[in-house]
């Protein structure tokens, strides 16, 4: 809509935005997208997305990968369960 007119538009009760001409404007939705996306695709290739997750909450809810030891273990171990060295560079030194 461009640069809002304070004096011709308001926002009603709702919090849509009201032009003088008493029509509302709504926002578009969102889409969502249930397709997974290209990383989520690699992660769920790997066998171990479950572990990924609760390493990535626990990083997410402690902000200190060392308080997160034991969820690394885990997805370490499911990563070696599943043949995934090969899938990266790295390996256990």
């Amino acid at each position: 809509m461009g640069v809002q007119n304070w004096q011709t538009e308001e926002k009603n009760a709702s919090g849509s935005i009201q032009d003088d001409k008493n029509s509302i404007v709504t926002a578009k939705p969102v889409e969502e997208d249930d397709e997974p996306d290209e990383w989520n695709k690699r992660i769920f290739s790997t066998g171990c997305s479950v572990e990924n997750a609760k390493m990535t909450d626990c990083y997410y809810e402690k902000k200190d990968w060392r308080a997160c030891a034991k969820e690394m273990e885990e997805f370490k171990e499911c990563w070696k369960r599943h043949g995934n060295e090969e899938r990266t560079a790295s390996r256990d030194a």
